[in-house]
C-alpha cells in the first residue's frame, strides 16, 4: 500500500486529482494537504471524505518544521505538489506571497522528501505540476515545446519557473526521482470564480457586467480540468524520471471569443434570447505585462504516454457551464465567503 501526500488537494485542479487518486486507487492511502486559503475549499471533496483511504490535513507548505514532521510521519512514497499561489493579479499586487508558497514552500517539499527517503529511492517519485506561463509569451505562431527556453513576464510566472528550476536541481544533484508538467489554462467544475470562466458564469447569471481586459485579443489553450488530472494519472504512474511533459487542450481562443462561445451556451442553457448575454461584455483597462498568446505542444506526452485530451471546447464549456448552473449553491458559497465554514464543520466540530 503506497502512501501518497496531494498538496494543494482541496483546489481547483487539486480536487479532481485528489478524487481521481482515492477513486481509482483504494490500495493507496490519499493524504491531501492544503493551507486552506481562499481558494482552497473542502466542499469540491464531500463525495470522498468519508472514504477509508483518503484523509485531509491541514497545513502550509512555507512551514519547514511541519513539512519535516509531516513526511516523518507518513513516509510518504510520492508526492503530487500542485499547492500554489497562482492567479496573475494577486502577483502583481502581492508578490512577496507567490516567492514565499511557490519557492520557498516547493523548496520544503523537497527537503522533505530528501531527507525521508535518504537516497534510497526505488517506488518513489515527486511530482511537480507547473505551468505554461514560465515560457512567457508567443506571437501569432509557434508552440511552446518542452525545451523551450523560459521567459516569464509575471511574479507569479517568475516564481512558478523558479520552482520548476529547483525541482531540476534537486535530480540533478540529489538524483531526487522527479516529474515535472506543464499545462495550459485549465476550465472546468470547482474553479475558484475570480477566473475569467466561473467570473463570467456568475456575472451573466446576475446580469452583471463580464470584464474583458483591452480588446480581449489574448489568446490561450484551454483544457478541461478532467483531462488534466487523466494526464497527471499517467505522468505520476508511467512518467520516466527527470522529464518533463507538456500538457495542452489543443483549443486556442482568444479571451472575447471565448466569452462569446460562453455566452451562446448561457443564453441557451438559461432560456434567454440570444445574443441577450453578449450585452454584458464590458472592456476594462489591459493587465500589466499580459501575454499576448500562449499554444501548448503536447505531442509529447500523448508520443510516450499515450495521452490525449478527450474534449474539445464546445462540449467542454457545455458541460462545464451546466456543473454551475446546477452547482449554484456551491458558487454562492465561494462568492459570499460562506464556503470556509465548511472546514469547521466537518473538521474542528467532530
Amino acid at each position: 500500500m503506497k502512501t501518497i501526500l496531494i498538496t494543494g488537494g482541496a483546489g481547483f485542479i487539486g480536487s479532481h486529482v485528489v478524487r481521481r487518486f482515492v477513486n481509482k486507487y483504494p490500495e493507496y492511502k490519499i493524504v491531501n494537504l492544503d493551507a486552506l486559503t481562499y481558494a482552497g475549499n473542502l466542499e469540491n471533496l464531500k463525495d470522498v471524505d468519508t472514504l477509508p483511504n483518503y484523509e485531509f490535513v491541514k497545513g502550509d507548505i512555507n512551514d519547514a518544521a511541519f513539512i519535516s514532521a509531516l513526511f516523518a510521519k507518513y513516509q510518504f512514497d510520492g508526492v503530487l505538489h500542485l499547492a500554489a499561489e497562482s492567479h496573475v493579479d494577486r502577483s502583481i499586487l502581492d508578490p512577496m506571497s507567490f516567492i514565499m508558497t511557490n519557492i520557498v514552500g516547493t523548496v520544503n517539499l523537497l527537503n522533505g522528501a530528501r531527507e525521508s527517503w535518504k537516497n534510497n529511492f526505488e517506488g518513489k517519485r515527486f511530482y511537480h505540476i507547473s505551468t505554461d506561463e514560465v515560457y512567457g509569451s508567443l506571437g501569432e505562431t509557434g508552440l511552446f515545446l518542452e525545451t523551450t527556453s523560459y521567459d516569464p513576464q509575471s511574479p507569479y510566472s517568475a516564481s512558478k519557473a523558479s520552482s520548476d528550476h529547483l525541482v531540476r536541481a534537486y535530480h540533478n544533484t540529489y538524483k531526487l526521482p522527479i516529474v515535472i508538467t506543464n499545462c495550459s489554462n485549465n476550465y472546468g467544475p470547482n474553479q475558484f470564480p475570480e477566473k475569467l470562466i466561473p467570473l463570467a458564469i456568475h456575472n451573466i447569471s446576475h446580469n452583471k457586467p463580464i470584464p474583458i481586459y483591452g480588446k480581449g485579443e489574448n489568446i490561450r489553450d484551454w483544457l478541461y480540468v478532467e483531462d488534466h488530472a487523466a494526464a497527471i494519472d499517467l505522468a505520476f504512474h508511467k512518467g520516466k524520471d527527470g522529464e518533463t511533459y507538456n500538457i495542452g487542450g489543443n483549443n486556442e481562443l482568444t479571451n472575447i471569443g471565448l466569452i462569446r462561445q460562453l455566452c451562446k451556451t448561457m443564453d441557451k442553457k438559461l432560456g434567454r434570447e440570444e445574443g441577450s448575454s453578449e450585452k454584458l461584455i464590458t472592456y476594462v483597462k489591459d493587465r500589466a505585462g499580459h501575454d499576448l498568446r500562449y499554444a501548448i505542444d503536447s505531442s509529447k506526452i500523448q508520443r510516450e504516454l499515450g495521452w490525449k485530451p478527450s474534449l474539445q471546447f464546445e462540449e467542454g464549456i457545455e458541460k462545464t457551464v451546466v456543473w454551475y448552473l446546477d452547482n449554484t449553491e456551491w458558487l454562492e458559497n465561494v462568492v459570499s465567503g460562506a464556503y470556509d465554514k465548511y472546514y469547521e464543520k466537518q473538521y474542528l466540530t467532530r
